[in-house]
């Protein structure tokens, strides 16, 4: 059995965005049939937090939305993570910055930011609510959504058999 393709979701402390996108990847890939195939888990660059549930603000926002991420804890990332996960992807350039002093250079281009697959949301970055003034926990939930989208497009083109027409 072919093993599941992995993508990593980072961000500072894993308690906020990288969790979020974490359960809006996992929701996004099963309403597109692609669930069996993806697996999808999240990390912080910084360990602080580790053990710690996500953040009742990024809690709230996701759960008005149907997410739920009140089973996911904080971990930090590893080396070894850097090599099991096919696709890192950062929530910002800090992140990435981070991701990339850990990688080999063979892992480097495993490490993209999130935004990158982003439809509607021109930003490359996903802000940290909490370093925003007003918390901007809805707006973070609506770029994870644009770019999770845009991500499972790109797979759905990536995995789609080839038409009879062709």
């Amino acid at each position: 059995m072919k093993r599941p393709f992995r993508i990593l979701c980072v961000c500072r402390t894993n308690v906020c965005r990288s969790p979020t996108a974490e359960a809006v990847l996992r929701k996004q890939f099963e309403k597109s049939g692609l669930a069996e195939t993806i697996e999808v888990s999240s990390a912080g660059t910084h360990g602080f937090r580790v053990g710690e549930a996500c953040d009742a603000n990024s809690q709230r926002a996701a759960w008005t939305r149907g997410y739920d991420l009140s089973q996911i804890r904080a971990k930090k990332i590893g080396w070894q993570d850097m090599e099991d996960f096919d696709l890192i992807l950062a929530m910002d350039r800090s992140n990435l910055y981070n991701l990339r002093r850990m990688a080999t250079e063979s892992q480097l281009m495993r490490i993209r930011l999130f935004m990158d697959y982003a439809c509607y949301f021109m930003e490359e970055e996903i802000p940290d609510p909490y370093l925003t003034l007003g918390g901007r926990f809805a707006e973070v939930l609506e770029m994870i959504e644009d770019a999770a989208i845009g991500l499972v497009a790109e797979f759905k083109r990536m995995h789609q058999p080839p038409s009879p027409d062709a």
